[in-house]
């Protein structure tokens, strides 16, 4: 699976509302040429971390729509972009998918 993300830059946030995360990643998808590597729940709490993938470009832009979203519907707890991962870092990133 992390084999199909080499090369490409990833973009991450995370929102205090899991159904929030849907609506934004919603945005960020219909915004720019993504793909949507992951959605995790935050287990102690009601937010979610979505992880995404694609050219610099297209994950800033996704991930300007995610945050408009996201706007006066759900608290920000943080954002990203890594426009291009180590190899230790897409190490760690596929560690965390799932967990």
């Amino acid at each position: 699976m992390a084999e199909q993300y080499t090369g490409m830059a990833i973009g991450i946030f995370e929102l205090e509302s899991e159904c929030i995360c849907f609506v934004a990643l919603d945005a960020a998808a219909k915004a720019a040429d993504v793909k949507i590597q992951a959605v995790e729940r935050n287990r102690l709490k009601a937010g979610a971390c979505v992880k995404m993938r694609g050219t610099v470009s297209n994950v800033k832009a996704a991930m300007e729509a995610a945050l408009d979203a996201a706007k006066g519907r759900s608290k920000v707890v943080s954002h990203t972009v890594i426009a291009a991962p180590s190899e230790d870092t897409e190490t760690a990133i596929t560690m965390t998918i799932g967990k």
